[in-house]
């Protein structure tokens, strides 16, 4: 490098004073007076309250929750019923599911304040360790789980899917599975498709929930 090429020092430390001066103004700027964009930015950001009511397993909740708060979450987060597992949150293992107006659905795919008003079973309002559901028994008896994440979305699908089966409501099988008879083992395999348990205690579950439709008028 020649000698004329070299940079003074004093307009090195010049260069790199006004650098900084320049950056800081900008950065004092946008703390004392931030753009109309970012103001706005922030007000659509903000969360949206809502009151809502529910109905828990029996018992009225009256919930101010953000509008985007998942109905599982609400049920975790905001009333501690953790019986109602976390799994996947995105639709796809159902271990969320709980019964929500006599349907079972993924908690984590539904907002709470879509069931203001609604009656929400959930794991906890099925039963009592001193006085099990039928079906929560029948899974004791059947060995119907091994870790027992998934449980008590089973155990709700199993419930809310005897139901349906009783009013006659439809599955959403292959053609050679609905024309079998309803609670046949493929029948109840079809229509529990959407809880995966990953242990694979598939047949006990079965067994657990032929054994509580035999039971039932």
């Amino acid at each position: 490098m020649k000698e004329s090429d070299a940079v003074d020092p004093a307009r090195r430390d010049a260069l790199v004073l006004g650098r900084n001066l320049l950056v800081g103004g900008a950065a004092a700027c946008w703390i004392g007076a931030p753009p109309a964009q970012a103001v706005a930015t922030a007000k659509a950001d903000a969360p949206v309250m809502r009151t809502l009511s529910l109905r828990i397993n029996g018992t009225a909740k009256t919930l101010e929750l953000d509008t985007r708060t998942t109905l599982l979450d609400a049920l975790r987060e905001h009333l501690h019923l953790t019986g109602t597992k976390k799994g996947c949150d995105h639709g796809q293992c159902g271990a969320c599911t709980v019964i929500a107006g006599g349907r079972r659905i993924n908690a984590c795919l539904s907002l709470a304040v879509m069931h203001d008003g609604d009656e929400i079973t959930t794991i906890e309002g099925l039963g009592t360790p001193g006085r099990l559901h039928p079906m929560q028994a029948a899974f004791v008896h059947h060995d119907a789980y091994q870790c027992g994440y998934c449980t008590p979305g089973q155990i709700c699908s199993s419930v809310a899917m005897l139901e349906e089966l009783r009013r006659g409501i439809p599955s959403n099988a292959a053609a050679d599975v609905a024309a079998t008879p309803a609670s046949t083992p493929d029948e109840l395999r079809e229509r529990m498709s959407g809880n995966i348990c990953r242990c694979g205690a598939y047949s006990n579950i079965i067994d657990a929930i032929t054994e509580v439709a035999g039971a039932r008028p």
